[in-house]
């Protein structure tokens, strides 16, 4: 096994018994990126001699007792909203293509105090604006989507240029693209990890988290990042310990199963694999409950309803000044939200309380809903619409923000495992949604259910 094959947790270790040193374990990863990432584009810039330089640094920090913790000497890909001090952040978008960052961003800072190392950042759809980002391909399948807007990272994650990385979610896109990799994603509680210097598309729905390999390597990667910043209006002044423990039993802990909205117009292969998922959840000796999903039909109308008014306002300069520069999706949607009604954003905004409320009541009698991400495994590039059963018709991006986005608007945690894949061989995701600040118990849960499978091993690109 090569080093850029070792999951987080395993390179950890295998650094702090000196198993394996920091350097080679960059220069694996830099050395994967220069074998597969012309095929995979997933990646704006990589600083390889930046990532070299903080390698030899770790090492002698291993070799000297300077022990900080998991994430030292462990190569990470960053998002290219996510500033670091000196470094592009694009946005993977001509508008930004001059853009450096004077400083770093609070998770790239924490990241970088825990010993993590910089490989490089990674491609969004422009702006985060987006369900699939078109620059990247699919690790799986060069003919399928990324999924976005954090595709690179998770293809970079799934295709071992990178041992972890960060997203961000405004309408599921740590999840969905987490998902169609075959890799794991969580989007935190809203506000638990700070987004000072993360370029925002919708200031009330973002979130950012982490990418990764395992169920067990997210928790030190949350770890660094849970932490209060004033910087942030929306963060939380919180901590928790997030290491899922090594046992398989989930004696007491109820599942809740949508009996509405989450299984309709969703591929049976998709359903098969999700509902074989929760079974094992039972037989894991969790207790599956039926729950009723409230206010589906005004979903996706808050969800757009929220983002459109505040992406176009982040943008209101730019947009004028330079419109010619902005993807043609990508602008289309800015301009949309010029149009929008202030009463519309309002409405919006007293629908997302209710439905917050109505979400508290569902979760009041279930530790965790299980789900699927996304109705669909990846489509294919050139897709704009996946034709149902009934012979309902849906556009790609509706159908794969469909099932995630009840997560940014509530605000509560949502984790994207890996449970199967299609006969085409494309990876499919089982989302568990908790409580406000439950992501202990979803992290449990997902590696209670990681660890009755099978490893998973990298994309073969």
């Amino acid at each position: 096994m090569q080093p850029y094959e070792l999951s987080l947790t395993a390179a950890s270790e295998a650094i702090r018994t000196r198993k394996l040193s920091p350097v080679e374990l960059v220069d694996s990863v830099l050395d994967r990126i220069e074998a597969v990432e012309p095929q995979l584009g997933a990646y704006v810039t990589v600083t390889r001699e930046q990532a070299r330089r903080a390698a030899r640094r770790a090492e002698q920090d291993v070799a000297a007792g300077r022990l900080r913790g998991p994430l030292q000497g462990i190569p990470m890909g960053l998002k290219d909203l996510i500033d670091v001090a000196g470094v592009a952040t694009t946005a993977s978008s001509r508008v930004r293509a001059d853009h450096r960052a004077d400083a770093d961003s609070t998770v790239a800072a924490r990241l970088t105090a825990a010993g993590a190392i910089l490989i490089g950042k990674t491609h969004t759809h422009e702006f985060a604006y987006g369900l699939t980002t078109p620059q990247t391909h699919n690790a799986w399948n060069r003919d399928r989507v990324a999924g976005g807007s954090s595709g690179g990272s998770a293809v970079a994650v799934a295709a071992g240029t990178a041992t972890f990385a960060l997203g961000t979610d405004t309408g599921g896109s740590i999840r969905v693209p987490s998902a169609l990799n075959g890799v794991v994603g969580l989007k935190p509680t809203y506000g638990l990890v700070p987004r000072h210097g993360v370029t925002s598309l919708s200031w009330s729905l973002d979130h950012v988290g982490p990418i990764t390999r395992t169920v067990e390597d997210v928790a030190p990667v949350l770890a660094a990042l849970a932490v209060h910043d004033p910087r942030d209006p929306a963060s939380l002044a919180t901590s928790g310990d997030y290491r899922p423990g090594a046992g398989t039993d989930l004696t007491g802990l109820r599942v809740g199963v949508p009996r509405n909205y989450y299984f309709d117009h969703v591929d049976p292969e998709v359903e098969a694999a999700v509902r074989r998922a929760i079974d094992t959840l039972e037989s894991l000796g969790a207790r599956l409950v039926e729950v009723e999903i409230p206010m589906t039909r005004y979903i996706q109308a808050t969800q757009w309803g929220l983002m459109v008014p505040e992406a176009t306002a982040y943008h209101e300069r730019t947009l004028r000044a330079v419109p010619e520069l902005y993807q043609a999706d990508v602008r289309i949607l800015l301009e949309a939200g010029e149009l929008m009604p202030a009463g519309d954003y309002l409405r919006a905004q007293r629908s997302r309380t209710l439905m917050r409320q109505a979400w508290a009541r569902v979760l009041d009698d279930v530790d965790v809903i299980a789900a699927p991400t996304v109705p669909v495994t990846a489509v294919k590039a050139d897709q704009d619409t996946v034709t149902w059963s009934d012979g309902t018709v849906e556009g790609v991006s509706d159908a794969y923000v469909r099932l995630s986005a009840p997560a940014n608007i509530t605000g509560v945690p949502s984790l994207s495992v890996p449970v199967g894949n299609d006969t085409a061989g494309l990876p499919i995701g089982m989302q568990l949604l908790g409580r406000p600040l439950g992501e202990p118990v979803l992290l449990r849960m997902g590696h209670a259910y990681e660890q009755t499978q099978p490893a998973r091993e990298l994309a073969t690109v």
